[in-house]
C-alpha cells in the first residue's frame, strides 16, 4: 500500500511504546483534519491500529542506556538504512518524529538533505545531557513541539522554532483524583511494582523489586502488590519471576493502562521515565528506581547535567519523589523507602500533594491536537 498521487504522505517513528502511544493520539488528530492523509513508519500496535502502515516493528529498536545498545545495534543500523531508503523512495510531505533521539536525529539529517519537512514531537532530554546535540536540531529540524514547560525557553535561547504543546499524557486522563485526598493506610496496603517496558530495564530492575517485596511480607503480611505488565513484554517471564522470589496469594499481575493501577496504590516503586509523570497525573506517591550498565552509568556522570533523573522531581526542581540509583537501587533501600511512606500518613500526604502540584505544571489537555495543528500547517507550504 503507497500513497496514490496528490495524497499527502506522512512518514512517523515513534521507536518506544510511550511514543507508540503518543503518536497514535496525532495520527487521529491529524486524520480528524484531513481524512485522506497517507501515514507509514515505526511504531507498535497503536500507530497500526490508528492505520499507520508498519515499515519495521519498533519493539525491535527499543533499547536503554549506552552500552545497551549494542546488543540490538545491527537492528537498530538496518531499521535506519531501511528509513532512509523509503524516505528516498517516498519523500514524504512531512517527517514527524518522536522522543528516540540516537535513531531520529540520523533519519533528520537525511531528511533534510532530501528537503523533507521535519516536525520533532516530545523533545529529547538534551537538557540533561548531551547538549551539543542542540546543534544537530537546530540544523535538520523545522520545528520542535515540546511537552515539559522548560523545555520551550531551552529552544527559544538557541533560535530553534518550538511549541510548548503540554503533555499528552493528559489527554486521555480518566483519573478523577483532581485534588488530593488524604487517605489512611489500611490493614491491607497496596503497593504498585511498575519496572518499565524495556526488556532490559525489566531485567534489571523487577527482581530487586520484587526482592523488596519480599522483605516487605516479612514485616507485613497483609501487604498487597500490583505488578505491572508493559504489553510488549513475555507475561511468562513475569509468572516466573515472581513465583521464583516466593510471592504467592498477595500479588496480582496486570496489563492494564498505569493510571488505573496508580488509581489503585496506596504507592508504587516505579522505573524512572514517564511513567512518574503518570502517577503524578493521578497524585499518587512513588519511589523511583533507576539502573543502568556500569559502564553506562559512569559515561552518564560526566554527561549529566541535572540534580535529578525523575521528571516529576526535574519538574518539581527539586526532589519531591525518593530516588534510588544504581548502587543504591536495592533491595533493601527500596524496603526502607516504602516503609517510611508507609508508617508516616503526613509524608505520603505531603508527597501526594507534591504530585498533584507537578500535574499542574504540566498544563491541561489538548497536545494531540495542538501538535496536528503545527503538523498540518507545515503540510499547506
Amino acid at each position: 500500500m503507497e500513497p496514490v498521487r496528490d495524497q499527502k504522505c506522512v512518514m512517523i517513528i515513534a521507536g518506544e511504546v510511550s511514543g507508540d502511544s503518543h503518536g497514535a493520539k496525532l495520527v487521529d488528530a491529524m486524520r480528524e483534519r484531513n481524512e485522506s492523509l497517507f501515514f507509514c513508519g515505526i511504531g507498535g500496535n497503536a500507530l497500526k491500529k490508528a492505520g499507520v502502515r508498519i515499515l519495521v516493528e519498533a519493539s525491535e529498536l527499543s533499547v536503554v542506556g549506552i552500552t545497551e545498545v549494542f546488543s540490538k545495534g545491527k537492528r537498530i543500523l538496518k531499521g535506519i538504512g531501511i528509513t532512509k531508503r523509503l524516505l528516498k523512495t517516498l519523500r514524504p510531505d512531512l517527517l514527524i518524529l518522536i522522543d528516540y533521539p540516537g535513531f531520529n536525529l540520523h533519519i533528520a539529517a537525511t531528511a533534510k538533505k532530501l528537503g523533507v519537512p521535519v516536525l520533532y514531537y516530545i523533545s529529547p532530554q538534551i537538557w540533561a545531557w548531551r547538549p551539543g546535540r542542540v546543534n544537530k536540531i537546530g540544523k535538520r529540524v523545522d520545528h520542535m513541539a515540546v511537552i515539559l514547560p522548560f523545555e520551550e525557553e531551552f529552544y527559544r535561547k538557541h533560535h530553534i522554532p518550538v511549541s510548548y504543546v503540554g503533555h499528552p499524557l493528559l489527554d486521555n486522563n480518566s483519573s478523577q483524583r483532581d485534588m488530593p485526598v488524604a487517605r489512611e493506610i489500611n490493614n491491607h496496603p497496596v503497593i504498585g511494582i511498575l519496572p518499565g517496558s524495556r526488556d532490559r530495564e525489566i531485567a534489571s530492575l523487577l527482581p530487586i523489586m520484587l526482592a523488596a517485596a519480599r522483605r516487605l511480607l516479612k514485616r507485613d503480611e497483609n501487604i498487597r502488590f500490583i505488578i505491572s505488565i508493559a504489553p510488549s513484554v513475555d507475561k511468562k517471564y513475569f509468572k516466573d519471576m515472581v513465583q521464583a522470589h516466593g510471592l504467592k496469594s498477595n500479588y496480582e499481575l496486570v496489563s492494564d493502562r498505569v493510571e488505573r493501577i496508580f488509581e489503585r496504590c496506596d504507592l508504587a516503586v516505579v522505573a524512572s521515565g514517564t511513567v512518574t509523570l503518570e502517577a503524578a497525573i493521578c497524585g499518587t506517591p512513588i519511589i523511583i528506581v533507576y539502573k543502568i550498565s556500569p559502564l553506562s552509568s559512569l559515561i552518564g556522570k560526566m554527561l549529566v547535567k541535572v540534580n535529578h533523573i525523575g521528571l516529576v522531581n526535574l519538574i518539581a526542581g527539586k526532589e519531591i519523589a525518593p530516588e534510588l540509583v544504581q548502587d543504591k537501587a536495592t533491595a533493601e533501600n527500596i524496603t526502607n523507602s516504602v516503609l517510611q511512606l508507609l508508617e508516616n500518613d503526613s509524608t505520603l500526604e505531603k508527597q501526594r500533594r507534591e504530585m498533584l502540584r507537578v500535574k499542574e505544571l504540566l498544563g491541561g489537555s489538548g497536545a494531540s491536537i495542538r501538535v496536528a495543528e503545527i503538523a498540518t500547517n507545515m503540510l499547506k507550504h
